[in-house]
Parts: C-alpha cells; sequence; structure tokens
C-alpha cells in the first residue's frame, strides 16, 4: 500500500483492562491496530491495583505490532497522541522511577478522604456539584498522605497513568486540561489549580507534586525521543500531541461536538458526556467543567461504575460453558448474550436489577452502595438475569439523563459507542428505556478520538470540530420502541425505589467488610 510518508495517525490508549494502539488515515479510516491486557489486583474489597511498567511493556509491544497489522512503516506516522483511563494515580520519581503500584479509578479506598473534600464546600467545589469523589485525584493523594506518608513524601510526581507514560514518550512532564478539570478539581475560570481547597486541607504542599504545564486535548506536548522511537518502532522527532480521558476521547470520536448532544460510552463502565454551550449548575452529575472537551464549552459528566464488568462477571460465574460452546460454533459472546436475553420480554417478567456491583457514580455517588437483583421466582431462567442485566443497566443511564433534564438540560440525542455498543440488543434497550433517538457510532470511537487529538496537535486540522467533521461516521440509528418504552416506564418506577430501600443496609454491609 502506497502512503504517503508522514501523514498517517497513532493513536494509543491506556485503558482499564488492555492497552490499546490503533494506526488511522487521515479521513478516520482505521488500517490496523493491536492491543495487550495486563493484570489488575484487587488487594481489598473496593480496592484496585495496575503496575505502570506493565503498560509501558504493552505499549512496546503493541505500537510495532499495530505498524505491521496495518502495513505501514514507523517513518509513516505523522502524529501520535495517548490518553486513558482516569484517575488512576501513580506516584513516582522526577525521572519517572515507580514508587507502588498505580491506584486505579475504579479503587474507593479514598471514600473518607472525598467526604473531607466535600465538607470544605470551597467554592471550587460548584465545579463537581460540590461532592467530590473517591476516585479523584485529592482524595487519593490525601490516602496516600496518611496512610503511606513515606511514598507520599519521596514522590516527586503524583499524576495519571498518561501523564506517566507520556513522560516515557518525550521527557516532559504535562497534565491534560481535560483529566485536570474532571478528576483534580482544576478550574480555570477560578485560576487553574484549587489552591484555596488544599489550603482548607493542609495539602499545599501538593501543588509542588502535580506538572505545571496543563495542556488542552490536541495541543503538541513534545517530540518523540530517540529511546521511546526505538522501543515502539517510530521516528524519532514525531510530534506527540496530549490526549485526555478516554471517555471525553470516545465523545469526540462518536461526533458530539454540538450542545445538546450526550455521548454514552460503553466499556467496562458506562460514562455519559454531555456538551453544553453554558454552565449548568444543580444536576447531580459531575460538572459544568469548563473547557474540558472543547474550548469555550461546557461537560456535564455522569457515569456508572460498572456495565459491561458487570456482563463479563455474569458471564464468568454464571455462563462461562454455554457461551464457551457458542463459540466454539461460531457465534461472538456478543450475539450469544443477546440471543439469550433477547428470549425473554420486555421488563424480564418483573426482574428488577440495580446496576451498583462497584457503587453508584451518580446521580448519588455512593461508594458503599452494591448491586441487588430482586422479583426473583422459580419461573425465572438465566436468559431473564440477562435480560434484567441489560435492562438495569439501561434503566441507570435513563437515571442520569432525567437527572439533567431537572437541572435544565435536554439530551436531544444519544451517541452510543465502545465495545459495549457491539450489543444490538442493549442499544435497543437503551433507545427503549430512555425513549431518545441513539446514535451508534464506530466502536473504536475513543482511539478515533485520539487519532483526531494528534491530528490537531501535528496542524492536519485547525481544531477537533474541523477534525470531528471529517474523521467521524456514524453506522446507525435506532429509534425508541413506544410499546417498550411504556413497559420501561413502570420498570423504572421500580428501579429508582430500589436503591433508597435499601441504602441502610448496603452501607452497613459495605462497611463490615
Amino acid at each position: 500500500m502506497a502512503v504517503p510518508e508522514g501523514r498517517l495517525l497513532l493513536s494509543v490508549d491506556c485503558g482499564t483492562q488492555a492497552l490499546r494502539a490503533v494506526v488511522f488515515e487521515l479521513e478516520g479510516r482505521p488500517l490496523g491496530g493491536a492491543m495487550r491486557s495486563y493484570e489488575t489486583r484487587y488487594p481489598r474489597v473496593s480496592w484496585a491495583e495496575q503496575q505502570p511498567e506493565d503498560w509501558w511493556e504493552a505499549l512496546c509491544s503493541a505500537v510495532p505490532e499495530a505498524l505491521a497489522e496495518a502495513g505501514v512503516r514507523g517513518d509513516d506516522i505523522g502524529a501520535m497522541s495517548l490518553g486513558g483511563a482516569s484517575c488512576t494515580v501513580v506516584c513516582c520519581g522526577s525521572d519517572g522511577t515507580v514508587l507502588r503500584p498505580a491506584i486505579m479509578w475504579m479503587d474507593q479506598r479514598a471514600y473518607a478522604e472525598a467526604r473531607r473534600v466535600t465538607l470544605t464546600q470551597d467554592p471550587v467545589l460548584k465545579y463537581v456539584s460540590f461532592q467530590e469523589s473517591p476516585e479523584w485525584m485529592i482524595p487519593k493523594a490525601l490516602w496516600l498522605r496518611a496512610n503511606e506518608p513515606e511514598t507520599y513524601e519521596a514522590a516527586d510526581f503524583i499524576v495519571e497513568a498518561p501523564d506517566w507514560l507520556l513522560f516515557r514518550l518525550t521527557g516532559r512532564w504535562t497534565a491534560s486540561l481535560c483529566n485536570t478539570t474532571a478528576k483534580w478539581n482544576y478550574a480555570r475560570p477560578v485560576g487553574g489549580y484549587p489552591q484555596s481547597l488544599l489550603a482548607r486541607l493542609g495539602a499545599e504542599e501538593l501543588l509542588e507534586k502535580w506538572p505545571m504545564e496543563v495542556l488542552p486535548m490536541g495541543t503538541p506536548v513534545a517530540e518523540l525521543s530517540s529511546e521511546a522511537a526505538a522501543c515502539l518502532g517510530l521516528r524519532p522527532g514525531t510530534p506527540v500531541a496530549r490526549g485526555g480521558i478516554d471517555a471525553y476521547e470516545a465523545a469526540l470520536g462518536a461526533g458530539v461536538v454540538e450542545p445538546g448532544r450526550l455521548a454514552m460510552v460503553m466499556s467496562s463502565s458506562t460514562c455519559h458526556l454531555a456538551l453544553s454551550d453554558r454552565p449548568i449548575f444543580g444536576a447531580h452529575v459531575w460538572g459544568p467543567y469548563p473547557d474540558a472537551l472543547l474550548e469555550s464549552s461546557w461537560v456535564l459528566e455522569g457515569g456508572q461504575t460498572a456495565t459491561g464488568s458487570i456482563v463479563a462477571w455474569m458471564a464468568e460465574n454464571f455462563g462461562a460453558r454455554e457461551l464457551a460452546t457458542a463459540q466454539a460454533q461460531g457465534m461472538s459472546g456478543t450475539a450469544y448474550l443477546d440471543q439469550q436475553a433477547a428470549e425473554t420480554p420486555p421488563g424480564a417478567e418483573g426482574l428488577i436489577l440495580l446496576d451498583y456491583w462497584q457503587g453508584n457514580r451518580t446521580p448519588f455517588r455512593d461508594p458503599l452502595a452494591r448491586g441487588a437483583v430482586w422479583g426473583l421466582s422459580l419461573k425465572h431462567t438465566l436468559p431473564h438475569l440477562w435480560r434484567a442485566l441489560y435492562e438495569g443497566t439501561a434503566m441507570g443511564s435513563r437515571h442520569i439523563i432525567e437527572d439533567l433534564a431537572e437541572a435544565g438540560f435536554r439530551v436531544e440525542g444519544i451517541y452510543a459507542c465502545g465495545p459495549g455498543s457491539a450489543s444490538e440488543l442493549w442499544l435497543q434497550i437503551h433507545a427503549d428505556v430512555t425513549g431518545i433517538p441513539l446514535y451508534v457510532a464506530a466502536e473504536n470511537a475513543n482511539s478515533l478520538g485520539t487519532a483526531m487529538c494528534a491530528a490537531v496537535g501535528a496542524g492536519f486540522y485547525p481544531d477537533l470540530s474541523a477534525a470531528a467533521g471529517q474523521m467521524v461516521q456514524l453506522q446507525r440509528q435506532n429509534d425508541p420502541n413506544p410499546r417498550h418504552t411504556a413497559v420501561y416506564d413502570e420498570l423504572f418506577r421500580h428501579y429508582v425505589a430500589t436503591y433508597p430501600a435499601l441504602r441502610d443496609l448496603m452501607h452497613q454491609v459495605a462497611r463490615e467488610e
């Protein structure tokens, strides 16, 4: 294949379960990619950790394979960008030496520290609806200071996974405006880093452990170092652009560059990103985040901590044999699960599933919440549970959308992407449950969004909106089925009533774990 030298894009996503490298044309067509998985360790209930060196090894292995799969040379790559899951926190020296395993974004150990941040009621918290999450940077840093003081003191930098990887690529420490705004309490309208909040917490020294350069998505970081280039099989000096949170990159890759659109990024968790041209306060989601996705715009972020991971958990524990048999017969895992769930009518004959396996992210922001299924009878079978799982997770999305509506934001269209969007039934159930048209983007939208950042950073497009106009292609549209929506309206009332009925018991059990 004849390729103009230096006019392809390399996208790298450091995800929850694996690192993915994909080569794209400037028009957005993927040419080839590769993926490398790594281990997650769970030292205690609700804790999760990974080894940063595993990410680097995955990067150095996946990129050469992606180039080979695409049939291109390293010199054909005109620019690259890297993003990933957040807020996965790394403690390291100024030379990048890692001091402890990374604390993953889903880790809930810092819930007491998050409450402490919330209780300050510092004015900067209005940009997170005055409630901090234990997933975020400041609570995790406070936990480290209280529980591992030697590590905290020794750390020259406390950063996120993509920050550490970009340092390994370029030798330059930077932070992403996307990540810091959404996860570090950074707010441009009040001066950037939250100095008054840190002062209230007695943690002013944390500022010295963060990169001072905070760059918007699509901004050039530096050129690829010779050492990193040798590891990756790329040309030294290749431009490296700043990426962002994988879900935000997926929103770009799904074409969410206009107000009123909601990106629904379906992976291990589901993230909901609504783009607004004005700040909307009062919702129980996170934000409004200024400039986190596009300059002069605001993002409202909702999310479910566990969705695809519940599907994987259920398949592994309750359907592994049947799933393996179907796959041996040539059926994909997604097609098999859709077939099973489709055997049951809407409503799963009275089953209600609460999708809080790893706590509730929004609208309750309750790390001590737990999952539940009720309404079981001897008539119910495994396909009923599959249907209830699809419906329960869709109910969680509707709950977030209705919370946004109460605050004054109307979702005009849902733009779905991510691995979960491969399930046609799950997507249709989301459309039916919410009653909103659903547009399906490419499954690899987050990789495409990262490639868009690379394209803008190298000057191929003037900005991310222009890149989206040329690189994004939607696959299809799912319209709600009114008959099914009527069934789900009743089911949704039961779903919403379940959490307050069980909350006290959930908290009691969680604190005893």
